[in-house]
């Protein structure tokens, strides 16, 4: 959440921030702003809204400077507004800040007692008076690192001076902070796709450390102020673009492309010669390990509870889903012979990161699933497994999602055979059903019309549900959440038996309910549940699988059949009319669809 961009040049830098800034928009904001220096003057302008509005505004004062920084807000300290928006600025400092100030009230009562005025509702303005105070009586880096000393929390900082004309402050601690170089300039932003059109050398800042750029140096320090070197990465080339083409919104085109991510993905891990799934540095042996457990939160979460399904049926190990955000705040029993899995598409997941951090601390053995192979989770992880998705840039994960469940499907699928626990023939099959994923994917996506239909009865409804059981449960979860993140309907997902122990109450007459029901060995219990729900009133929309039985079923009110594939692979189907379903009656209604209100794609804050 929120965006940081900053740039040392030896030419004007207002018009490349804006740039950069519009990569940042889709980690979700509210307001945004820029601070330039010139002439020993810093130049701040800043707006409630998009981007877009910024760079008209600033195109009218002609903004100029050779050194500046640049934000987009998502709110959390303040309402949205142009005057919490970042940067926050005094006469001699300007600062744009990600993450939370968790002792803001002591600081900002400490500072006031000084007689430093506050202008806006932000914990981030107590950053910018801190430094004007000990600038008063030390110098910069001095000041920098008592600063940094008093902050509690998690913070990624950019921050220029007036009387330093070709210097930028970089800060970390908890929330991720990269270094991009360039030739005569260099750059600071919150992750490097804000800065791959500039550059593709980057460097990261670990925790507690902070950097110095000038246009022809970048120095990095540790927590005490020590001179250290850090290695300059590569960025590896991502496949697809950042263009939505002749799509209306990012989201239908990342849905559309879900044939061709699988493929990616079902190629770089499937040895098609050798018939075998590549784990290629899977640094333990399987008998060193006895229990799994996955980590993750929103839809990465769903992804880790289908997971547990897929590994319980292929394996014998003991299995655990959690989420990330209650994870870290448990009691919990590490042992050595645990793997921690942690599931996150854009890897900078706060909560996850954190967790991972707790993980990592007590030695545990660990691995990521991700979007972004150079991302603080995936760089902290003994063990990477990239998703190979390409970008995603709708909020709401699509081809993240599938990628996510797939490459867990890939890895419980090899355990279970170094393990012994499915034989040779049975393993070779299910590779061969894998090679067929993404032609049948591909046909699912013409489930969209029948989807289009039903969109009325959920635009119209004050409320709808998803059942599901075993393996749909996840996905029923899934569902709801999509049409609750971008339709903003009230939406809940939930395992089908338990319906009368509570939910039951809700059904009226008219309520869209959806049933997901594939033809596995739940299906004649979850058909028995949809008949309780049709019996009160609800208009079921039925996600089924083809078959030439008949539905087992009456005055069902719409049925809609995906492809036929081993029920093991049912899900990744299944899901496709639901991300249709969402994103049509967001459509409907209006809304905007990659940038659902209130929500981020990189959640960066706890």
């Amino acid at each position: 959440m929120c965006g940081i961009v900053g740039i040392t040049s030896n030419k004007p830098v207002s018009s490349s921030i804006i740039n950069s800034l519009k990569k940042l928009e889709y980690r979700g904001y509210d307001s945004a702003g820029i601070a330039t220096l010139l002439e020993g003057k810093i130049n701040e302008f800043k707006c409630e809204g998009r981007v877009k509005t910024l760079e008209n505004n600033i195109s009218k004062i002609k903004m100029l400077g050779t050194v500046g920084i640049g934000h987009v807000r998502w709110a959390t300290h303040g309402v949205p507004s142009t005057l919490n928006a970042h940067p926050h600025s005094s006469e001699s400092v300007s600062v744009v800040h990600n993450g939370i100030i968790e002792n803001s009230s002591t600081l900002k009562k400490f500072l006031v007692e000084k007689g430093h005025i506050f202008k806006s509702q932000t914990d981030t303005e107590v950053i910018v008076h801190l430094i004007t105070e000990y600038l008063k009586d030390n110098d910069l880096k001095t000041s920098i690192l008592k600063m940094l000393k008093k902050l509690h929390g998690s913070f990624a900082l950019g921050i220029i001076f007036k009387d330093e004309p070709d210097l930028i402050i970089g800060a970390r601690r908890g929330s991720p902070l990269a270094v991009g170089y360039g030739p005569n300039e260099n750059y600071l932003g919150s992750d490097s796709y804000a800065l791959k059109s500039m550059t593709n050398k980057i460097s990261y800042l670990n925790d507690g450390e902070f950097c110095v750029l000038k246009k022809n140096s970048v120095d990095f320090f540790d927590e005490n102020g020590k001179k250290i070197n850090k290695k300059i990465l590569e960025l590896s080339s991502e496949e697809g673009n950042y263009d939505k083409g002749d799509y209306k919104h990012f989201m239908a085109k990342e849905i559309e492309e879900q044939p061709t991510t699988i493929k990616n993905c079902v190629n770089e891990y499937i040895d098609k010669i050798n018939k075998d799934i590549n784990l290629l540095n899977f640094p333990w042996k399987q008998n060193e390990i006895n229990s799994i457990k996955l980590i993750g939160c929103g839809t990465a979460y769903h992804s880790c509870l289908m997971a547990k399904h897929w590994f319980e049926q292929l394996t014998d190990l003991d299995i655990s889903a959690d989420i990330a955000s209650e994870f870290r705040y448990r009691k919990n029993k590490f042992k050595k012979d645990n793997l921690y899995i942690f599931v996150s598409q854009s890897g900078e997941t706060a909560d996850t990161f954190a967790a991972l951090d707790l993980c990592n601390k007590n030695d545990m053995k660990t691995c990521s699933v991700v979007n972004v192979v150079e991302s603080s989770i995936a760089r902290d992880s003994n063990f990477v497994l990239p998703i190979h998705c390409g970008p995603e840039i709708g909020v709401a994960s699509t081809k993240a999602f599938l990628g996510q469940m797939l490459v867990l499907y890939f890895f419980s699928l090899k355990l279970a055979y170094l393990r012994k626990e499915i034989n040779k023939e049975k393993y070779l099959k299910k590779i061969q059903t894998l090679l067929k994923l993404p032609d049948l994917v591909k046909k699912t996506l013409e489930t969209e019309t029948q989807i289009q239909s039903s969109c009325n009865s959920f635009v119209d409804a004050k409320g709808s549900m998803f059942l599901g059981r075993g393996a749909s449960f996840p996905i029923a979860l899934e569902g709801a959440l999509k049409l609750k993140e971008l339709a903003y309907i009230h939406a809940e997902g939930y395992p089908a038996g338990e319906m009368k122990h509570g939910p039951l109450a809700l059904i009226e007459n008219g309520m869209p309910v959806v049933v997901i029901a594939p033809r596995d060995k739940y299906y004649n219990k979850t058909i028995s549940n949809m008949q309780e729900v049709i019996a009160r009133g609800a208009k079921v929309l039925l996600i089924t699988n083809k078959s030439n039985d008949e539905i087992l079923s009456e005055n069902i009110w719409q049925t809609v059949e995906v492809e036929n594939i081993e029920d093991d692979l049912l899900p990744f189907l299944i899901t496709i009319p639901l991300q249709k379903l969402a994103y049509h009656s967001a459509l409907k209604k209006g809304y905007d669809i990659d940038k659902p209100r209130n929500l981020a794609k990189s959640v960066t804050v706890e």
